[in-house]
């Protein structure tokens, strides 16, 4: 008899949700950064363990919104906790909760969704007893499943997050391969290593009016070599100056590093093109949006 249970990772921007993801599944599936909406799109992470598959679903940081795009990530938070077996709502434990976040949480317990509330970075949490306090607060507000406190940078707790998923799985049939860890494209995921490495290396101004789009991505035939062409799109001429960088040392630079995680990602030598190229305001029209995969179905 296999089993199968969907989960929805939520929470505020910047509290872990994409690490958390990635350390349970064991791949580098969504794009980590210390910047605020790293992820802009749901984006899907399988687990398989003998006969019970999980799929996770990792969404936008809630934020306020400014642009048409920011909009679209809040409503891609809103559908994705439609209809799932359960909510991993994560919290960053050295700070409290905003508005938007007790908001979704009040909504979820009226749909009486299970909601497992997972504490993370409690390696920056020096007083143990405050964070004692925080969980005894949030439970007496919130009716949770389960509270697990954990370091997805350490990877410490992530084997209990783990183990109260797999209880919530029920007789089901495996949606996906048993051997697939996501049913992201891998043009999309050359993208999101690309784009990772552009929020690392620039200020805050730039990386959110950036998208990444790959434009040809083959492998030779005569060597095991994997060919891939990429446009940065950034909003102004002053910001493609910023991604070049003088003499094109900024761009050599995101290339390399994301070239390296490319490699070790696709388990082959990987020749990468980058180019720079300005739409100017394009997270507010619609058609742009859509044609960067951004839009929700």
């Amino acid at each position: 008899m296999t089993k199968s249970v969907f989960v929805t990772l939520v929470g505020h921007t910047n509290a872990g949700k994409s690490t958390l993801l990635n350390a349970i599944i064991g791949e580098k599936i969504a794009s980590i950064s210390a910047k605020p909406q790293t992820t802009r799109t749901r984006i899907t992470g399988i687990k398989t363990v003998g006969e019970t598959q999980m799929v996770f679903i990792d969404t936008p940081g809630l934020h306020k919104p400014t642009t048409k795009l920011s909009h679209q990530m809040l409503k891609v938070v809103q559908n994705a906790v439609a209809d799932m077996d359960a909510v991993l709502f994560v919290q960053d434990c050295t700070r409290p909760l905003s508005g938007q976040e007790e908001q979704l949480l009040c909504s979820l317990k009226q749909a009486k969704t299970p909601v497992i509330l997972v504490l993370n970075k409690i390696d920056l949490c020096k007083d143990k007893s405050q964070l004692m306090g925080t969980i005894a607060k949030l439970n007496l507000a919130y009716d949770f499943s389960a509270t697990i406190p954990i370091s997805a940078m350490e990877q410490d707790g992530i084997d209990r997050v783990e183990q109260e998923v797999l209880h919530l799985a029920t007789p089901a049939p495996h949606y996906f391969s048993d051997d697939k860890f996501t049913d992201q494209p891998e043009r999309v995921l050359a993208a999101e290593m690309i784009r990772e490495k552009i929020l690392n290396l620039l200020r805050d101004e730039v990386p959110h009016g950036i998208a990444v789009s790959i434009e040809q991505m083959k492998e030779r035939e005569d060597k095991d070599i994997l060919d891939i062409d990429a446009t940065i799109y950034c909003e102004r001429e002053s910001h493609k100056g910023i991604l070049i960088g003088k003499n094109g040392g900024m761009l050599k630079k995101i290339s390399t590093q994301a070239r390296k995680d490319l490699e070790h990602f696709f388990y082959i030598q990987v020749n990468l093109h980058c180019w720079v190229k300005v739409k100017e305001d394009w997270r507010n029209r619609e058609g742009l949006i859509r044609n960067f995969g951004l839009e929700e179905k």
